[in-house]
């Protein structure tokens, strides 16, 4: 972010560590442990996460990237002929330059709505490759929340879940902003409900709160054998695992995973409701931390001057969509002053 801006809503993993995570670090930091996942403070955080989700029976793999998480699950419970069913707007389509395809998967995009899929999706992607001549279907992603800021709800991904079991289809979560959905006022779905209705997912730490890291859980038993043979070959078993292990323990040893989630998820509110209150156009009403505005062109070009956001398209030739993300970190202070200098532009 250039000196002269004032502040930036260009993503949620602007900032570093929540300080209470950094504390951690710092005090832990001359304790020796055993290397590569298997320190105490990684064990310490499985049995927290376990006991957020009131399961004993799922395997926990502490991963430092999104990308890596999805390309290692994905491509581990995948036989080469098996493909992926995700939506057009889905973060392995768009923005992890190949990684599916590149471990030998095809991905089978359906057009969805609002980011999400649904059961004719996955009947219509299924019914349409017959035979051994087409890749088969066999995995189905979702992010929650998605990336156009939608989340599911409890009867969504039921009704998901339900599909995929009928087909025979394994159903994997992208969490990477599963903090932000959780914590929604528009969500009812809890961790555990989730652990129960798909067959793996991953907890976000990287857009939460955390330096870096993701926690998957593998629910389902068939897809747990030698899965840290499948993290080691692809890089991603750190030799100081610690790292991971003492910030998830720091996230989930009390509410604060849920705390961080939920301050991104009030500070974008209060930009949306300003937004709103001036009939500014939305790609939905979102209910976490990422609103998509679409504004006229001179008034996005002047908050480009003092504010950092992403452009998502141009809409017309006076208009364009922006991304406005906020964070576990976001000022208050910064947020109304940027709703203070949107309201006079508007």
């Amino acid at each position: 972010m250039s000196s002269l801006k004032k502040y930036s809503f260009r993503n949620d993993y602007s900032e570093g560590a929540h300080p209470q995570i950094l504390k951690a670090l710092v005090e832990t930091n001359l304790e020796q442990t055993v290397g590569y996942g298997e320190d105490r403070f990684c064990l310490e955080a499985a049995e927290l996460i376990k006991g957020k989700l009131g399961r004993d029976d799922v395997d926990i793999h502490l991963i430092p990237g999104g990308t890596q998480t999805n390309l290692i699950a994905i491509s581990a419970f995948l036989r080469p002929h098996e493909a992926v069913i995700a939506p057009l707007t889905g973060h392995i389509e768009v923005h992890e330059t190949g990684a599916i395809e590149a471990t030998g998967h095809k991905i089978i995009t359906m057009e969805g709505r609002d980011g999400k899929l649904s059961p004719s999706d996955i009947e219509q992607a299924v019914d349409a490759h017959t035979d051994e001549h087409m890749v088969k279907p066999r995995l189905v992603y979702i992010s929650n929340a998605t990336e156009v800021g939608s989340i599911y709800t409890k009867a969504e991904l039921e009704a998901l879940s339900s599909a995929c079991r009928q087909r025979k289809l394994l159903l994997f979560m992208d969490g990477a902003r599963l903090g932000s959905a959780l914590t929604s006022r528009e969500n009812d779905l809890t961790l555990s409900e989730i652990a129960n209705l798909v067959d793996a997912f991953y907890i976000g730490g990287t857009k939460n709160g955390a330096l870096i890291g993701e926690a998957l859980v593998i629910c389902t038993d068939h897809l747990k054998e030698d899965f840290r043979f499948h993290i080691k070959q692809k890089g991603a078993l750190l030799a100081k695992g610690r790292l991971l292990g003492i910030q998830f323990r720091e996230l989930f040893r009390d509410n604060l995973f849920f705390d961080l989630a939920e301050h991104a998820n009030t500070m974008a509110e209060k930009i949306q409701d300003a937004l709103l209150s001036r009939n500014c156009p939305l790609l939905l009403h979102s209910p976490s931390n990422q609103i998509f505005p679409v504004l006229p062109n001179r008034v996005m070009e002047r908050l480009a001057e003092d504010y950092s956001f992403e452009i998502q398209k141009k809409v017309d030739a006076d208009h364009t969509m922006i991304r406005l993300v906020t964070s576990w970190a976001t000022r208050e202070d910064a947020v109304d002053e940027f709703i203070a200098d949107l309201k006079g532009l508007l």
